[in-house]
């Protein structure tokens, strides 16, 4: 019985081939409907998350200004709801838009080849503008309290240094998009397709996780679209001054996690030295 079980386990991974990369420059993209409609359901996405999200921060601190500290959602209920919205729109979206919902996920998609450069660019663009306007909502919805509790923006907690803030952002995307790449390796699905893998569900742990953590840090970025919406919309000199962490750190956090993916767990480095040893032979 044992020897079956592992007959069976390591039948898919014995055929298994890598996916090829994603074309650097795929202009036929433009031409096809399904590639606007995944635009489309990036831009809703990113709107619903900010909205929520940004809803839920503006609420938070309007329930403890000057009450209970133990009233409301707390940072704990915080950093659910943004794990929680991330589990659900990337459950949602995964099969139209691959659900990247942030452009640190997109550009460390982007450097483990799985999608293409202009698919990539405009994926940010769109997600962008809709973090925008999700805060938009919710400055229209909240008005009176938008400004007095700070937009929901991303700036760097009073007594850390901007490294710590750097370092906090590095590391949080760092595990958001280690995270991404192992949920979805396709290598992994074909040898485990016995165990069901529901890839939103650590996605989003990944995200309420690094909230619990970087909350008292910089209010936790790891996405810069979440980042740029409440900046454009509070627009506030403290909040654009700080706006430089939530772009590199986050970036330099998925390039990071995508070098250590497909070079150190993936091994492509040394699959592609021993393909070129072979070629020499012959």
């Amino acid at each position: 019985m044992a020897k079956d079980m592992e007959t069976v386990s390591a039948e898919p991974h014995k055929d298994y081939h890598d996916p090829p990369p994603a074309p650097l420059l795929d202009t036929t993209e433009l031409r096809r409907w399904s590639f606007y409609r995944a635009l489309i359901a990036e831009f809703v996405a990113t709107l619903l998350f900010l909205y929520v999200t940004v809803l839920t921060v503006i609420g938070y601190n309007h329930q403890t200004d000057g009450a209970d500290p133990c009233n409301g959602v707390g940072i704990l209920g915080i950093a659910w709801a943004f794990g929680g919205m991330i589990f659900l729109l990337v459950y949602c979206t995964a099969g139209i838009s691959g659900g990247h919902i942030n452009p640190a996920v997109t550009f460390g998609l982007f450097l483990g080849r799985k999608v293409s450069l202009v698919r990539a660019i405009l994926y940010m663009v769109a997600q962008s503008l809709g973090a925008i306007c999700g805060v938009g909502l919710v400055k229209g919805f909240q008005k009176s309290y938008y400004n007095r509790y700070k937009g929901g923006a991303n700036v760097l907690a009073d007594g850390y240094s901007k490294g710590t803030g750097l370092g906090a952002e590095i590391i949080g995307t760092f595990l958001l998009v280690y995270t991404v790449f192992s949920a979805t390796d396709p290598k992994r699905n074909a040898r485990d397709s016995h165990v069901p893998v529901l890839a939103p569900l650590p996605i989003g742990f990944a995200v309420f996780m690094v909230h619990l953590a970087t909350i008292p840090i910089t209010g936790t970025g790891i996405n810069p679209a979440r980042s740029l919406g409440p900046a454009v919309i509070y627009n506030n000199q403290k909040a654009w001054d700080d706006q430089w962490i939530f772009w590199v750190g986050p970036f330099i956090g998925a390039a990071i996690a995508a070098f250590y993916h497909q070079f150190v767990l993936r091994a492509q480095a040394a699959k592609a030295l021993g393909s070129f040893r072979s070629s020499s032979n012959l």
